[in-house]
């Protein structure tokens, strides 16, 4: 199997009924309650021009309001999962003096903050390399899974520039500190073994099996409470910015809220019956 058919697989084992692509390399398809987004520039390592920047922020949209899908699942194909900014782009529009354009405000930001504030669980299934803002949008999601293949390089210092794409905020709840500090500074690449040793992805696996591991644990999540999920993924993101007093009463308002779901009634009275709870996400 290639790569690219491995990197393909990582987003289901067929290809659904339901799959739209676009002429800037973000793919979406919904499979087994999966919205998946895939990012399809192979031969320039899946960097973002601006229109692939704004297909894939469509395609989070998408992500949220699309009722079918109760998790997503982020991903690349051939051998990386996102080497950042396109920098040929960049670098033309430097010297037309545009500069950064704005990108980081207009296009970065609502990117991480859809993936961060997505009331469904988000999966990244890094098949490769992810460097830069590449490996922001895998910090940003909710669970990491890895190739063997895979690396991490904080690339900014290389070309003169600080963190961003919620990496300085990301990047240290993840790995520390220190950690995120020498990432960050010595821009050096962490490969997958080492990512996984110091918190950086959630698992490693074979890169023949990262397909189905990614397609088994998105489906697990779609199959799960998503009404919850949706309330530990606030707790988490909020919650470590409050003191513990208000940390309670958030926790308190949002179990409230999963109190009074279907979900939460009748997985109790599975649990009674010691039957397999099964979530509509109400």
């Amino acid at each position: 199997m290639s790569e690219s058919d491995a990197a393909d697989r990582a987003t289901g084992t067929e290809r659904p009924r339901e799959a739209a692509s676009d002429d800037h390399g973000i793919e979406y398809e919904l499979s087994d309650g999966v919205a998946v987004i895939r990012l399809n520039r192979p031969d320039s390592m899946n960097s973002l021009t601006v229109a692939a920047k704004e297909a894939l922020l469509a395609a989070i949209e998408r992500a949220k309001a699309d009722t079918g899908a109760r998790a997503v699942l982020l991903t690349g194909t051939g051998r990386a999962f996102c080497a950042g900014q396109d920098l040929r782009e960049h670098a033309e529009s430097l010297e037309s003096g545009r500069g950064l354009s704005d990108t980081v405000r207009a296009h970065y930001n609502p990117i991480v903050l859809g993936l961060a504030r997505m009331p469904k669980p988000v999966v990244a299934a890094v098949n490769g390399t992810a460097a830069g803002a590449g490996a922001s949008l895998a910090f940003a999601c909710d669970l990491r899974i890895a190739s063997e293949k895979a690396s991490f390089l904080m690339a900014f210092a290389n070309v003169g520039l600080g963190a961003d794409s919620g990496a300085s905020w990301t990047l240290p709840r993840l790995v520390g500190h220190a950690r995120a500090m020498e990432m960050l500074m010595l821009a050096e690449p962490v490969k997958a073994d080492r990512a996984l040793e110091i918190g950086l992805v959630n698992r490693v696996v074979p890169h023949d099996d990262l397909a189905e591991a990614a397609h088994a644990l998105a489906v697990r999540l779609a199959n799960g409470p998503t009404v919850a999920y949706a309330a530990i993924k606030a707790e988490l993101t909020f919650g470590s910015g409050l003191d513990l007093a208000n940390a309670l009463e958030m926790e308190a308002n949002l179990q409230d809220q999963c109190a009074d779901t279907a979900d939460h009634a009748n997985a109790t009275r599975a649990f009674v019956r010691k039957e397999k709870p099964v979530f509509e996400g109400s």
